[in-house]
């Protein structure tokens, strides 16, 4: 049931960012600065998530997730880790 909520939830994130980046003037420029946004909030949860109770670890899953659909997937990466 999770996997399956988890699954619905990353397409209709992913079609939300592809609809985003699609409709954006600077394409490319937009789809940097997400990838970057996403990297960067994973890799300050891997580290400093420890000490508020959210450790995400840095897997090739999470990593390229973030890169692909940027700070939301981080966002429901957290909320599946505390439900």
């Amino acid at each position: 049931m999770d996997k399956s909520i988890f699954s619905i939830t990353v397409f209709a994130v992913a079609a939300i960012m592809g609809l985003y980046y699609f409709t954006r003037k600077n394409r490319m420029r937009s789809l940097l600065y997400g990838s970057l946004t996403g990297l960067t909030a994973l890799i300050l949860l891997s580290h400093f998530g420890e000490k508020i109770g959210l450790d995400l670890g840095m897997n090739i899953f999470n990593c390229c997730g973030s890169l692909l659909l940027g700070v939301p997937f981080v966002i429901c990466e957290v909320i599946l880790k505390i439900l």
